[in-house]
Order: C-alpha cells, then sequence, then structure tokens
C-alpha cells in the first residue's frame, strides 16, 4: 500500500530549478504507487506564526484561517514530509520557514509523519553552500523523531537551463520511489 507524501517546496520562482528537483521526487513517488501532495508555499498566502498558543488549546486548530489550513489538513494524513527550497542566505526559503513555523500547530495533537527529506539547490559551486539548511532539517526531523528519508543537494545552479540533464534528479526521482 502506497504512503501519503507531502511535498512543500519554498521557491518563490515558479518552475525554477527547485521545482523541477521536487517534480522528479514526485514522478518517482507516484510511480511507486504513492499519493502526493505538494504545496508550492510561495503562492499561498501564509502569515507567521503568531505565538499565542491558541491552536494547544483548541486541539491543533491555529485561529489564522489561510493558505495553511488544506497544508495542516494533508500533514495529519502524511506519512512522510519532503521539504524542498532553494538556499536563500544560508537557510530555507521565508516562504518555507514560514509554514515549517506554523507546523507547531500539529505538535500537541502529532501526526503520523515517520520520515522526512530534504531536496536543496543552491547557487553555490558545493554542497557546503546548503549546509545550514541540512543541518536545519535534521535538528527539526531529530526533534520530530522523524527517520531522515535522504537528501539530495543541487549546487551550482543559477538559471533553471542549470539543472536539465542532472544527475541529481534521477536521484530525486530513486528517493521518491522509495519513500
Amino acid at each position: 500500500m502506497g504512503k501519503n507524501i507531502v511535498v512543500l517546496s519554498g521557491s518563490p520562482r515558479q518552475n525554477g530549478t527547485t521545482d523541477v528537483l521536487a517534480a522528479a521526487l514526485t514522478e518517482g513517488a507516484e510511480a511507486a504507487g504513492n499519493a502526493v501532495a505538494c504545496f508550492r508555499t510561495a503562492d499561498l498566502t501564509i502569515g507567521a506564526c503568531l505565538g499565542c498558543g491558541q491552536c494547544f488549546k483548541n486541539t491543533g486548530i491555529c485561529v489564522q484561517k489561510d493558505g495553511m489550513l488544506p497544508i495542516l489538513e494533508k500533514l495529519r494524513e502524511a506519512d512522510v514530509l519532503v521539504l524542498a527550497s532553494p538556499v536563500y542566505f544560508f537557510g530555507f526559503t521565508a516562504q518555507l520557514k514560514c509554514v515549517i513555523d506554523r507546523t507547531y500547530a500539529l505538535l500537541k495533537e502529532g501526526t503520523h509523519i515517520k520520515r522526512a527529506a530534504l531536496l536543496v539547490t543552491c547557487g553555490g559551486s558545493t554542497d557546503a553552500a546548503a549546509a545550514s539548511v541540512l543541518s536545519t532539517f535534521r535538528q527539526i526531523a531529530g526533534y520530530q523523531g522523524w527517520e531522515e528519508a535522504g537528501t539530495v543537494v543541487v549546487p551550482g545552479l543559477h538559471r533553471r537551463a542549470d539543472i536539465e540533464g542532472r544527475e541529481e534528479l534521477e536521484q530525486a526521482r530513486k528517493l521518491g520511489a522509495g519513500l
């Protein structure tokens, strides 16, 4: 039986390198019989966490009624979470970080998520450019008790054409198939 996978793509550039990488993972995951829900966080209106704590008083219901609601619904059903982001100033994009912060609403009731994966694109010429993103991902996964399913880092990207034909696309497909 297939898994429920949620992909959160944090790139503000529609159809950019991060979206191409996320699409490769999705292709592999769906070909293996998994159900994938993909959200482009930059396309949604999502407010920052208010830190009000109402979600803990309201069993995971956030007081903000915005684009985060369908994400929270899918995360409640998810077995696997995939975070996809370009590196912006050594971290996740603001669009993705905002969504990550808002998953606080799920901490009290928990989720079914057992595994998490990370897809990273960056302009730096080596994987070292993604070190902070990898560290943050691993800290989040450890805190949540998620098994790290895998990471794919694609360095040296400055325009969309730079990702075409890269071996990392096949790595993402294989990662998706193995989720």
